[in-house]
């Protein structure tokens, strides 16, 4: 009896050690770190280059800048996936074409988790930088 009753908190002890808490992010590494997306990106409203301005991205809906001509993959993951979500962000930053497979985004993906974090922490606070 007293074996059945702890088995639920034996699982949930193991089930929190599994959890892995992502990284914190920090701005000025993501700044750094953004130099491997700006060849194609801006972070300037309205500022496209070969691929669209990531202008105030956390948040946006996916594949909608006005005047931007998004491949189908990226068309295709907006019916999935309507936000740019931190989470996905980070999973398409890691691997874009896992993602959204046909991507025209040529960039391979960045597969150290802690500097995701950090483009992120600077994507999503970019914004609010004069």
């Amino acid at each position: 009896m007293k074996l059945a009753l702890a088995a639920p908190f034996l699982f949930s002890a193991a089930a929190g050690l599994a959890y892995v808490a992502p990284p914190e992010g920090d701005p000025e590494r993501g700044r750094i770190a953004f130099q491997k997306c700006h060849a194609c990106h801006d972070l300037a409203p309205g500022e496209d280059v070969s691929g669209p301005s990531l202008h105030a991205i956390v948040g946006r809906p996916v594949a909608a800048r006005p005047g931007y001509d998004y491949s189908a993959a990226l068309e295709t993951l907006a019916v999935r996936e309507p936000k740019w979500t931190e989470e996905l962000m980070d999973r398409f930053i890691a691997d874009p074409e896992a993602v959204a497979p046909g991507t025209s985004m040529t960039f391979t993906g960045m597969r150290d988790p802690k500097e995701r974090a950090d483009l992120i922490d600077y994507l999503r606070t970019a914004d609010a930088r004069p």
